[in-house]
């Protein structure tokens, strides 16, 4: 087997269980935590300025995917698992400026959470951990492109770049903003950082201090997001509220 077919092999593997690989990485989490809260322990300040700001960073990320599946047609940057799917090539909107703008909001929303934590070592790991696993997938992904679309697609990539966004390239895109599809798609994502966020804050406590606690605001913004995952999901299960047509 070629390297690129065992590239690609590896990436269609990896893209079946995406949604669950990076939990690989809690035992080492779990060792990062005794050395967490850098800030307060080593420097004698509050780290909430910190922990804030890693917040607002995952929601940075999270805009990234708001903004592309807000634009986006049925059948293409979906959850599917099984393959790969890819009923129209995108080309507009946020894939005019990058080839994998939901790749680019997970490593974004990744990177918030990472650095919450305060642990230089553990940061790299993880990082280097995310462009290896997702540098196969996009692999596989485009390979499956390029096979389906041909010229179009290499059109296309050779002016638009894999992960860093170029904003020069911006076009229009086709479709209006779809809210309705927003909600019906990202509150997973929503609910993971609403939730991450809090129960790190908590292990940190519990590791550093020996004391689990969870202060007053991460408890809201557990509570909020857990309120808007359950309604939302039962919205879409339940309901058609949250169809659109063509999304």
């Amino acid at each position: 087997m070629t390297i690129h077919n065992e590239l690609e092999k590896q990436g269609n593997w990896l893209f079946r269980w995406r949604s669950y690989l990076p939990l690989l990485i809690l035992p080492i989490l779990l060792i990062a935590l005794n050395e967490s809260e850098f800030f307060e322990r080593v420097l004698g300040v509050s780290d909430l300025f910190w922990e804030i700001l890693c917040l607002l960073l995952s929601f940075v990320g999270l805009t990234i995917r708001c903004l592309t599946i807000g634009y986006t047609p049925k059948g293409t940057s979906g959850r599917n698992t099984k393959e790969q799917i890819a009923e129209v090539l995108n080309t507009t909107g946020m894939y005019s400026v990058v080839r994998h703008p939901l790749y680019l909001g997970n490593f974004i929303i990744f990177l918030g959470i990472i650095l919450f934590i305060q642990v230089w070592w553990f940061a790299l790991i993880a990082v280097l951990a995310f462009f290896i696993y997702y540098e196969r997938i996009m692999f596989a992904e485009e390979a499956f492109l390029l096979a389906k679309y041909g010229v179009l697609f290499s059109e296309w990539a050779g002016k638009t770049p894999a992960f860093l966004p170029k904003f020069k390239n911006w076009q229009k895109p086709v479709l209006p903003f779809s809210f309705k599809n927003v909600l019906k798609r990202e509150y997973t994502a929503f609910f993971v950082i609403t939730t991450s966020f809090p129960v790190l804050d908590a292990l940190e406590d519990l590791f550093v201090e020996g004391k689990l606690q969870l202060d007053i605001g991460w408890g809201l913004l557990f509570i909020i997001g857990l309120i808007t995952y359950l309604l939302l999901r039962t919205l879409k299960k339940k309901s058609n509220l949250l169809d659109v047509e063509g999304r």
